[in-house]
Parts: structure tokens; C-alpha cells; sequence
């Protein structure tokens, strides 16, 4: 048996698809034990409680391979990536207690090259799962896409359809985007191992950032200008947007990561993942951005 956090969110939802299809059974952790699996009673959602780590231990023993996705993508009220990170780790010590034999982690590509509060809360954990004795992988994604829930490429999508000007940060930055089923194919390989190691998620196609976007607009055929602007300007209209959303559309860090080039593999890394997205679009760009991907609505709400 597996145990996977955040089988009903996004990353987890794939990893946990991939293990079905294989035979395994599985189990999830989970912040909204409330909701509905999306694998019915193959998975039972279990709730998190990190105030009990005797519950976690628990939950987790009989547990072959722990993976875990949890993580905020930002700060929200009391929800801090300095109490995230505190989570993390009791859950790292209820599975080292348990006995599980290997942790799958997922992480962040340049973890530990960045002083931003997103990449340096990652980094610690990335440290404190090497150093907790666990059998252990990090993977490093670079940026997630893939079946339309993703908050980057399909809400690109979804402004290229809908405006006549999409800003963006100016310079030459590079963006290397892996699908999904590529992160989870990946984290279920790696799982199978007994070797520690650190491994980024990465697709085969790297572009500037600017082109990553024309892309998209001229394979849905759209005649939207894409424009550089300030980053204070491209914050104030992603801010603007998120009010009429209801949803945090970027965030500073986020938009400072993309522009000093974090969203790229280590050139020592080649690429894990295969799928294409110049391919992909051709097939199936007509489904892209029709829908807004919410991550408050996921989260929060």
C-alpha cells in the first residue's frame, strides 16, 4: 500500500492514477477529508491532524512509499509556508516512526538557488527529508500543465481568449514546463527505487518565456498583444483580475521567480518528461483555457 497526500488535488490526483493502474492500493492524507475521493472508495481520504503525530504514525504504518505533495502555493491568513514547512517535517517524522520505507518528495526545480520565501521554504524541507535517515527522492518540478487544472499554461489560455493585451514581465527567461502525467510517471519510477537522490521534472522543450505565450495564442488562432510591462504593472493586473476571479492570479514571488529564470531545470539535468506541448496543442489546444483553474476554489473555498 501507498499513501499519498492530496490525492483530490492536482499533482496527487495523477501520482495516484498511476499507482491504481499499476495494482497498488492506496490511501490519502488530506487538508479536506470533507470532499468526495475522485477515485471513489479505492482511496480513502484521511485528514491531515499534524497536531497529533501519533495519529499520522498511525495512519502511515503498513504505508510502502509516502508521497507527498503537500504544499501552499502561497501564503493565505494563519496558512504560512513557515507552518507548512513545521507540518511537513512532523509528517516526515510519523513516517520515519511508522517505518515506511521510502518518501517521494515533491519540491520545486532551483530549490536551493533562490532567496524567495516560496523556494527557501522547499530547500528546508528538501534538507530536513536528507537528513532524517529516510530512504528518500526529490522530485523537482519546473512548471505543472496538463488536463486543463493547471494555474499557469491553461490560465494563460484563458486570458489570451479573453483580452486584447496579455502583459508580461520583460527580459529573456526561459520556462521549461513538464505535463503532469510526465511528474507523476517520474515520481512513481523513483518510488520504486532504493537509491537516494534528487532528480528535476522537467519537459523536453525550453523557451522564452514571451514565446511560450505567442505559442499558445497562435496555435488557438487568438489575435491577443503580448506586451512587456514593469513587473509592478504586471502585479497590479494580475490583482485587478484576481478581485472579478475571486482567486490570486500571480503573486510577487512568483512573478520575480519567473523572471529571474528559476523556471528552468538544472543544465546538468536532462529532460524526464516526453510530452510535447507544440505537439499537444496541435491535438488538443481547442480544450485549453475554456475554464479558469482556481486555486482558491481548490483550497479554500
Amino acid at each position: 500500500m501507498h499513501t499519498v497526500t492530496g490525492a483530490a488535488g492536482y499533482t496527487g490526483r495523477f501520482i495516484t492514477a498511476r499507482l491504481l493502474e499499476q495494482g497498488h492500493r492506496v490511501q490519502s492524507l488530506t487538508g479536506h477529508p470533507d470532499r468526495s475521493s475522485p477515485f471513489g472508495d479505492q482511496v480513502p481520504l484521511h485528514p491531515f491532524r499534524f497536531d497529533q503525530p501519533r495519529h499520522l504514525e498511525r495512519l502511515l504504518r503498513g504505508t510502502d512509499t509516502l508521497f507527498n505533495t503537500y504544499w501552499y502555493r502561497f501564503p493565505r491568513g494563519d496558512r504560512t509556508y513557515a507552518r507548512c514547512v513545521e507540518e511537513t517535517k512532523t509528517l516526515f517524522r510519523a513516517a520515519r516512526e511508522a517505518g515506511v520505507r521510502r518518501v517521494v518528495h515533491v519540491s520545486i526545480a532551483q530549490a536551493d538557488r533562490s532567496t524567495l520565501p516560496y523556494f527557501l521554504g522547499k530547500a528546508e524541507l528538501e534538507r530536513d527529508l536528507i537528513s532524517s535517515g529516510l530512504s528518500h527522492a526529490i522530485v523537482r518540478p519546473t512548471v505543472l500543465w496538463g488536463r486543463g487544472r493547471d494555474v499557469l499554461i491553461n490560465n494563460i489560455a484563458w486570458c489570451l481568449r479573453r483580452f486584447p493585451v496579455f502583459l508580461l514581465p520583460p527580459g529573456d527567461y526561459g520556462i521549461q514546463p513538464v505535463h503532469v502525467e510526465d511528474l507523476a510517471r517520474l515520481a512513481v519510477t523513483v518510488g520504486e527505487s532504493t537509491d537516494n537522490m534528487t532528480v528535476d521534472a522537467a519537459g523536453p522543450e525550453v523557451w522564452p518565456f514571451r514565446d511560450l505565450v505567442r505559442l499558445i495564442r497562435d496555435k488557438l488562432g487568438l489575435r491577443c498583444a503580448v506586451l512587456p510591462a514593469p513587473q509592478r504593472l504586471v502585479y497590479a493586473a494580475g490583482r485587478m483580475f484576481g478581485v472579478f476571479l475571486r482567486d490570486t492570479v500571480l503573486t510577487r514571488d512568483e512573478i520575480a521567480g519567473l523572471a529571474a529564470g528559476l523556471c528552468v531545470s538544472d543544465a546538468d539535468h536532462p529532460p524526464t518528461g516526453t510530452t510535447r506541448l507544440t505537439e499537444w496543442l496541435d491535438r488538443r489546444g481547442d480544450t485549453l483555457g475554456r475554464t479558469w483553474a482556481s486555486e482558491l476554489g481548490r483550497h479554500y473555498r
